[in-house]
Order: structure tokens, then C-alpha cells, then sequence
């Protein structure tokens, strides 16, 4: 007996070596059980960290965020981060809608529950109200956001309202002095952390929009030593029609916006006196303060530009902001004597933006625009946007001339009739002596709606230079205009 036990145990076997396997099999299976199901918990949205949470909760639209709210406490939990709602930008709908009343109400209750951790405000009103009843909603609307703002505390580092065009008729001098008291109301009560302020296409008159900036500067007047607003976007902020730069004012306002570095104005509000005061600035605040950097100006030609800027206005400023760099934005100004007088030698230009459109019984050609006035800056531009109809006139010798002599540009971007060749010319300029020029658009008009042999001709050109370098940003394209 004990020699068969011994010759049972040499063979591994036992007497229960069925009941062993089930129990081993039995055991393996709850392994894999609990395997799977941490890899399925593993893999579920509940094992998201909360930084990860965070970034999926940022591209929620508000009624998402709602019901993401409700789905869990942790949900809840980091749904609640103020880091969340810092940044918040309202699209107000100003025609008529069966959603106004919501949106109305929607805005409310933001301000009211989030408006505490608001950091960044952006108010767009497009289109503009076509009626005085859009156009009181829509006060309504703005006022009732600001009141909500002030009673939340709310420390607002960056307001932008963009596109209000107050100056239209259904704007009644009642809503329009109602929308801008409560604009002034907000910035005495909770301006004192704004460093960034846009007010684009407000179109206020003359005394209300000299009171809307004397509330800033008064605002800023109280953080010093500490730094204000450092930029500040008026373009189109007053009516078209307004010389501004005849108001002593104007200056004077600025002059007390403390750490101004980047500033935004209509061509209309340029003065010398403004050139002035913003230099003596620049050397008041060169110890404490950042200094002007850039000074962005746009001129339309439905709004005044006939003013005369003196160029030692331009080299004193120049020379008091070393750091200054101008951008220029002309706007349908097809005047060659006005022109002159706004593009002088002095202006520290880096970026010129130019739309024009000229016809052939216009006495207008865009030639000295390239060839005398834009050579100018030959040693600092940087950045150039043409838009120009020239279907009477050639340019390609021009503009090639011109970018050949600008040492220092980085962007190209051409709209204009062209030849097919002056594309391969701008590549061939770029590849054998500029290798700075990393960015070039050029979208060549036609007057015909059969554009496919300009098309061919233009893939022709191009497929000789199928291995441009990787950091050539290039586009060409024929576009019909007619």
C-alpha cells in the first residue's frame, strides 16, 4: 500500500485532483473578472483626472455644461473651478428672434453665478440693431450684464465691445446716453485690474466718447505707481464724421493712461499734439512703466484725414519710444497728395495694409505707391497687404522692384492683376536672396469667369518649384472678380 501511494505521489496525481482543477479554473476566472473590470473602470470617464476634466469642460457650450453638472459631485465638484469661467464671450442676437428672451436671461444668470470669476469679457454685436426696439433690447441687455458684474465683484483684466455703431439712427439719444452711463458706471466700480480695453466700432459723439475715456484715465489715475491699461483699441470709436484731432482733449486724456503699450486709433484722432504728448509719456514712464510699443492707425476715406501731421512729430516720438513700431491700414484712399502726407519717412512703419479699388476714369494710380512711398521703408517693413483693382494698370514691375528692396519683410500678401510670370519671380527672389520672406499669398484677379488657362499657365509656373523649403509658407490662386 505504502509503495502505491508513493508511485501515486511520484506521478504528481491525488485522489481529489479533479476537484483541485475546478477550484484552480474557478479562482483564474474571478482573476479575469476583476482584471477586466479594473480595466474597464481604468478606461472610463470617471478615471479622468481632474486636470483633464477641466480641458474637456472648456469647450462646452453653457447648456452642456449644465448637464455635465449634474452628472456626478466630482463632475460638480470641478465644474466649479473658477479657472472655468474666466473667459466669456456673448454673440448678441439683435434681430428678431423667438431666443432673445432667452438669451437675455441666459446672460443674466452667468453674470450673476460666474461673473465673480470672470477675468475676460467680449460683447459682440453683430449685425447691428436696424430698429429702436432691437436697438433698447439690446441696452437693456448690455446695462443689465454690467449691473450683474458690479454686484459680483467682478475684476475684469480684459473688456472687449465690438460693433455697437451708435451713431445709426435707431440709437436714440435716450439709449444711447443709457448704454454708455452704464459703461462708465462699470469701469468707476470695476475697472481697477483692466489692462486691456477694445472699443471698435462704438461710434460715440464727440462729448460722450471724451466721457467714456476720462472715466478710464480717471480710473487708472488711482493705481499708481502700479501699471493701467496697457492696450487700448479706439478704432472707430467716435461718429465718421468727427475731426478729432482738433480736440485739445483727446491728448491730454491719453496722456494720463498710465503703462500704455499698444494703442489702436482712427487716422482721424492724429494730431501732432497727440504724437507729442504720447512722447513725453514714453520718457515719464521709461523708469516705472513699460513704454508705447506699437500705434496701429487706420484710415478710411469716409472719415477725416486731411489733417497735416508734421514728420518731426514722427522722428520726436520716434526717438522718445525707441521701441515704436507703427501699423498703418488705408482704407480706399485713392488720393496720391493725401497719401504723401500720411505715409512721411519718419513713421517707424513695420506692417502697411492697402485696399483700393480705382477705375480708369479715376485720375488715381497706385505706381507711387510702390515705387516712391513704400521704398520709404525699405530698411523697417515688415509685413505687407495689398488689395488693389488695378484692371487699368500694370504693377508687376513695381511691386517685384519693391520686394526685392525690402530687406527685412517677413509677409507678403498680394490681390491684385498680375501676370502669371511675376509669381514665379516673387518665388525666384525669395529662394535666391531673401530668406527671411517665409510667408507669400498672392491671389492674381481676372476680369473672365474662364480662368482655367491662367490656371494651367499659373500650375506650370509651380511645378518647377515643387521642393520649395519647409519654412516657405507659399499660396497662389487665380480668382475671378468680375
Amino acid at each position: 500500500m505504502e509503495n502505491n501511494d508513493e508511485r501515486e505521489r511520484a506521478r504528481g496525481g491525488t485522489g481529489n485532483e479533479e476537484d483541485g482543477d475546478d477550484t484552480e479554473g474557478k479562482h483564474n476566472s474571478e482573476n479575469k473578472d476583476e482584471s477586466d473590470d479594473h480595466l474597464e473602470k481604468a478606461h472610463s470617464w470617471g478615471s479622468l483626472p481632474d486636470v483633464c476634466l477641466w480641458h474637456v469642460f472648456w469647450w462646452l457650450k453653457d447648456r452642456d455644461r449644465v448637464n455635465a453638472d449634474l452628472v456626478c459631485r466630482r463632475w460638480h465638484s470641478v465644474m466649479r473651478s473658477p479657472s472655468l469661467w474666466r473667459v466669456r464671450s456673448f454673440h448678441f442676437p439683435v434681430r428678431p428672434s423667438k431666443k432673445r428672451g432667452t438669451a437675455y436671461s441666459s446672460t443674466m444668470t452667468y453674470a450673476r453665478y460666474f461673473g465673480a470669476y470672470l477675468h475676460k469679457l467680449e460683447v459682440h454685436v453683430f449685425p447691428s440693431p436696424r430698429s429702436s426696439a432691437m436697438a433698447q433690447h439690446l441696452q437693456c441687455t448690455i446695462k443689465g450684464l454690467f449691473d450683474e458684474l458690479i454686484r459680483a465683484n467682478t475684476r475684469l483684466r480684459s473688456l472687449s465691445l465690438v460693433g455697437l455703431e451708435l451713431e445709426n439712427r435707431c440709437w436714440t439719444c435716450g439709449l444711447r446716453s443709457s448704454l454708455v452711463n452704464s459703461l462708465i458706471h462699470f469701469i468707476q466700480k470695476g475697472a481697477s485690474q483692466l489692462t486691456t480695453v477694445k472699443l471698435k466700432r462704438m461710434r460715440n459723439t464727440l462729448q460722450q466718447g471724451l466721457d467714456l475715456l476720462s472715466a478710464l484715465s480717471l480710473a487708472q489715475k488711482h493705481l499708481y505707481p502700479r501699471d493701467g491699461i496697457s492696450t487700448l483699441d479706439l478704432e472707430e470709436f467716435f461718429s465718421g464724421y468727427l475731426q478729432v484731432y482738433l480736440n485739445h482733449n483727446m491728448p491730454r486724456i491719453l496722456h494720463d493712461i498710465q503703462g500704455l503699450t499698444n494703442l489702436n486709433l482712427s487716422y482721424s484722432c492724429l494730431s501732432d499734439a497727440l504724437l507729442m504728448v504720447l512722447g513725453h509719456s514714453c520718457i515719464r514712464r521709461r523708469l516705472k512703466f513699460k513704454t508705447l510699443k506699437t500705434l496701429s492707425l487706420r484710415c478710411c476715406f469716409n472719415e477725416p484725414h486731411e489733417q497735416v501731421v508734421l514728420g518731426t512729430s514722427w522722428a520726436s516720438i520716434a526717438s522718445r519710444c525707441p521701441d515704436l513700431t507703427v501699423k498703418i491700414e488705408v482704407m480706399h484712399v485713392i488720393n496720391t497728395y493725401r497719401l504723401a502726407r500720411i505715409l512721411l519717412p519718419e513713421i517707424p512703419l513695420i506692417e502697411f495694409h492697402m485696399n483700393a479699388v480705382y477705375s480708369a476714369d479715376q485720375d488715381w494710380s497706385a505706381k507711387p505707391v510702390l515705387s516712391e512711398m513704400l521704398p520709404q521703408y525699405r530698411y523697417s517693413l515688415q509685413h505687407l497687404h495689398l488689395d488693389i483693382r488695378n484692371c487699368n494698370e500694370y504693377l508687376d514691375e513695381e511691386l517685384v522692384d519693391l520686394v526685392k528692396m525690402s530687406v527685412c519683410l517677413k509677409e507678403l500678401s498680394v490681390w491684385a492683376f498680375l501676370e502669371i510670370n511675376t509669381v514665379e519671380k516673387l518665388l525666384q527672389n525669395r529662394l535666391t536672396q531673401r530668406s527671411c520672406l517665409n510667408n507669400i499669398r498672392v491671389m492674381i484677379y481676372s476680369l473672365s469667369e474662364d480662368t482655367q488657362e491662367q490656371e494651367e499657365e499659373l500650375a506650370r509656373v509651380l511645378s518647377c518649384y515643387s521642393n520649395l523649403p519647409p519654412e516657405l509658407d507659399f499660396f497662389a490662386i487665380v480668382y475671378c472678380c468680375d
